[in-house]
């Protein structure tokens, strides 16, 4: 096997900017693109592969065709066909809705669908940009319901400014948003469920305002309140800093100008760099190379042994796996 880039899918969204397209060096006319999801396995969105002997396979058939040489042996027993993760840019131009996702056991229970754990890595970001992610104050679920219908929800959450370098992380549970000027990759599990809480009272070019799931995210909402929502981490050059560990994914931030080699001789996961800055070129143990540009995402499969990384200069990737 060898390192596998795929074919952006790129969603024109009501709140979506104009950063996307530049950010991933495309030849597109398409405006409000909102999101780029990088590398997917939901239904109606496979990625397909573009480079290769598999160019032009998606990414459901390279899981069934290659297994536990693609994703590991027991990422294979765990998820089976499915890969476990997806991964996206995101533009907002507008402020995203407040929403919340299921769960595992919600999920599987009323979707049959894994649940939704994110975290998000801010790329960039406008002046005055702002995330918000958890409450701010203690309330009951009915007191969600009152604030939903009488358009004061907002005032009891958590709200941040943000910059680049900046990340959150978000268990399934956790009510969030994505605020105007936020230029974001997410990671999350392989989930397409969102539970609409709060629109702003848009419309779309309809006149026809989005629906909502109050009472559907009212049982999914993890009504803890703590502190600090932001992931804190200490910013180190020419060796990776582990931003996010958790069951579903382990994430790492490479902010590189010398030459690193990665061993992954004792990994049992397929691994996924995102690039968000600057260039590089990738050369596995078995001698595949492959160059890497801010806005790209590979994806090394599970009998990938080593990389070695040069950067072009400079290059500030994040790294992925189970």
């Amino acid at each position: 096997m060898y390192p596998l880039k795929f074919a952006p899918i790129l969603k024109q969204t009501l709140w979506g900017g104009d950063k996307i397209i530049p950010f991933k060096h495309l030849e597109s006319d398409l405006t409000g693109v909102g999101e780029s999801w990088e590398i997917s396995d939901v239904e109606g969105d496979r990625s397909v592969v573009i480079n290769g002997p598999d160019k032009g396979v998606n990414l459901t058939e390279m899981v069934r065709r290659y297994r536990e040489e693609l994703v590991g042996e027991a990422n294979y027993l765990l998820f089976g066909d499915k890969f476990p993760l997806l991964i996206k840019f995101i533009d907002a131009r507008q402020d995203l809705s407040i929403q919340v996702h299921p769960n595992d056991q919600l999920a599987k229970k009323r979707h049959n669908s894994f649940g939704k754990t994110e975290m998000w890595y801010v790329i960039d970001a406008d002046e005055g940009a702002k995330l918000r992610s958890g409450f701010s104050e203690q309330i009951t679920p009915k007191e969600y319901k009152e604030r939903v219908y009488n358009d004061t929800i907002t005032d009891v959450l958590q709200e941040y400014r943000i910059k680049a370098g900046d990340v959150f992380f978000l268990p399934a549970g956790r009510i969030h948003s994505i605020g105007a000027g936020a230029f974001i990759a997410e990671i999350q599990q392989t989930s397409d469920i969102t539970y609409r809480i709060y629109d702003f009272n848009r419309k779309d070019a309809n006149g026809k305002t989005r629906e909502l799931h109050t009472e559907l995210a009212r049982e999914a909402i993890d009504y803890e309140v703590l502190d600090d929502y932001r992931t804190p981490y200490e910013a180190v050059k020419d060796e990776p800093v582990e931003l996010v560990a958790c069951p579903y994914f382990t994430t790492s931030l490479y902010d590189m100008t010398e030459v690193i080699r990665c061993n992954y001789s004792e990994l049992d996961s397929f691994v996924i760099l995102i690039c968000v800055e600057g260039s590089c070129k990738l050369i596995d143990n078995e001698k595949n190379e492959i160059t890497l540009q801010a806005g790209e995402t590979v994806l090394l499969p599970a009998t990938t042994q080593d990389v070695t990384i040069i950067p072009d200069g400079a290059v500030k990737f994040l790294e992925a796996y189970v």
